[in-house]
């Protein structure tokens, strides 16, 4: 990170559309230009800094940059890739679950230093050129300080849940020099320091033309995401909170509407057209039946299906289907969450049912390992419905173009009920909680202590599922190491009417406690004299 000379600024930006609207932002893709330049238009000064939105679609779900394109929920016990040649969506993810060394100080998928420095090194060189080059009022140049500053704590952010303390740029001088790394404490004031200035300078709502950007809650909302990693309390509560009593967000009725967008559970929100940006969610995850030979790349594993409740709160007993010449499970009786995120044998999809069985014509198993990829298949008995498009039907031909949520309120409402708990308030922490149940028509949940944070941490994987929190919250929590070692996940392979409850990983997972800090890459070493690696990495 030393001796950056930036002449040009690119602004090369794609039509991007944001936040939780029907309104479209008028955005006109601009070539390279010089920084003094951008400054001279206000639309230039808007373009540049929806630049900064495109991190949104780049950190969610639907892009690259949190596990090179896998879903993180397959290093937890919840998502299994059926392949087993390596490849990015297919062999990595399993050889990084199965094998704690993948993580080296040389390569690790699921690290983002060099990806984020480069954008917080653009971030800063466009506070920078505020400072020469502006001549607009200041309170234009406060909002845009503001968004960019968000879209700072959003970046620093993921390296904060990734990393023990790291380098601290605040300005584009910092960015040409050698510097040490700061402490974790340290880090996490500046995502502080950076979401609270956004909360004081950002409106709570734009005009129509504007629709779209940063608000103050979408700043608070995630404030109280990262303050829970942050592990303030206090912080996390007040910011949930504020969100809560402004009254402008709801859960949607319809848990299945709940992630996709333009209604009054998103908070902020990532939309796409067919004209770009889109993005593959699915051709990476539809069954074969689609149409779409090399699609079912990962699917849901038992392990998940058997997190959810049934309709009445009561738990089902999964152990009759263990044995030998089992029969379908009643999988009607589980909670609605349920239908809305798998695609189970005798649901329908695409007007279909499916089978998800040996030689099933709509839903087609694989074993493991049968072949080097899936093609389509699925290896545990399920496939992916939450997030994919079922209006979809041009699998080749169409792109996915469904709203990223980066975050919607059934997660703030989440966030107070563990900041609620961790603040001896567990009253509120039931109540938030429950609200989230009461959606789907589950009873509430009364316990404490102990089992009332394990109720918790259920509710969150279900409720949050495939949204890319569950592998952070183990790391967060410190029980990945205890949970996530030494298990295998399983499936069911179905033959005719036959169930059979079968090991889909065939070794066991592992996580190490080394890589809970992941480590400073080499060539971070190599070209900062003042970095030091972290003592469980050197």
């Amino acid at each position: 990170m030393k001796k950056i000379n930036i002449k040009f600024l690119s602004l090369a930006i794609s039509v991007i559309i944001l936040s939780g609207c029907s309104d479209w932002l008028d955005l006109t893709p601009t070539d390279q230009v010089t920084d003094k330049i951008v400054w001279e238009r206000e639309s230039s000064v808007d373009l540049y800094v929806n630049g900064f939105y495109t991190y949104l679609h780049q950190y969610g779900q639907f892009g690259n940059q949190q596990f090179e394109g896998s879903l993180t929920e397959s290093l937890t016990n919840t998502f299994k890739y059926g392949s087993y040649a390596l490849g990015h969506k297919a062999g990595h993810p399993n050889n990084y679950v199965f094998n704690p060394e993948a993580v080296t100080t040389t390569s690790c998928f699921y690290s983002n230093w060099t990806d984020a420095y480069n954008k917080i090194r653009r971030m800063n060189e466009f506070l920078h050129s505020m400072e020469l080059y502006s001549s607009f009022p200041e309170s234009m140049n406060t909002r845009w300080e503001a968004q960019t500053r968000f879209f700072r704590a959003f970046i620093y952010f993921q390296l904060a849940k990734r990393f023990d303390g790291v380098i601290l740029y605040t300005s584009l001088n910092e960015m040409q020099k050698d510097k040490a790394r700061s402490s974790n404490e340290e880090t996490w004031n500046l995502i502080e320091q950076d979401l609270n200035f956004a909360i004081e300078n950002l409106p709570e709502s734009w005009i129509p033309q504007e629709k779209g950007r940063v608000t103050k809650y979408a700043a608070l909302a995630f404030k109280s995401r990262a303050m829970l990693y942050a592990e303030r309390w206090q912080a996390a509560y007040d910011a949930s909170n504020e969100v809560i009593e402004s009254g402008l967000f709801s859960l949607t009725d319809n848990y299945a509407d709940s992630w996709k967008g333009s209604n009054q559970e998103s908070i902020l929100e990532f939309k796409y057209s067919e004209l770009g940006p889109n993005h593959t969610f699915d051709k990476d995850y539809v069954p074969l039946s689609d149409g779409y030979e090399f699609g079912g790349l990962g699917t849901p594993t038992q392990e998940m299906v058997e997190s959810y409740e049934k309709a009445d709160g009561t738990q089902m007993d999964w152990t009759p289907y263990y044995t030998e010449n089992a029969t379908r499970p009643p999988y009607e009786e589980l909670e609605p969450r349920f239908k809305a995120t798998v695609i189970f044998p005798g649901s329908t999809w695409k007007g279909n049912t499916m089978q998800n069985s040996v030689n099933g014509t709509y839903g087609t198993f694989m074993a493991y390992r049968a072949q080097p990829y899936t093609y389509g298949h699925t290896t545990t008995g399920y496939f992916l419905r939450k997030l994919m498009d079922e209006t979809l039907i041009d699998i080749r031909g169409i792109p996915s173009t469904q709203t990223w949520v980066e975050i919607r309120y059934a997660e703030v409402l989440l966030n107070k009920a563990e900041a609620a708990f961790r603040l001896n308030k567990p009253d509120e922490a039931r109540e938030a909680m429950n609200e989230v149940r009461e959606r789907v028509n589950l009873p509430p949940k009364s316990s404490s202590g102990e089992q009332w944070f394990n109720d918790y941490r259920n509710e969150r994987k279900v409720e949050l599922a495939y949204e890319g929190h569950l592998f952070w919250d183990m790391r967060r929590w410190r029980l990945a190491h205890i949970e996530y070692n030494d298990y295998r996940c399983h499936g069911f392979r179905i033959t005719g009417d036959n169930y059979e409850y079968i090991d889909v990983d065939y070794q066991d997972r592992k996580f190490s406690t080394r890589n809970y800090i992941l480590p400073i890459p080499d060539a971070e070493l190599a070209n900062n004299s003042l970095i030091e690696q972290y003592d469980s990495w050197k």
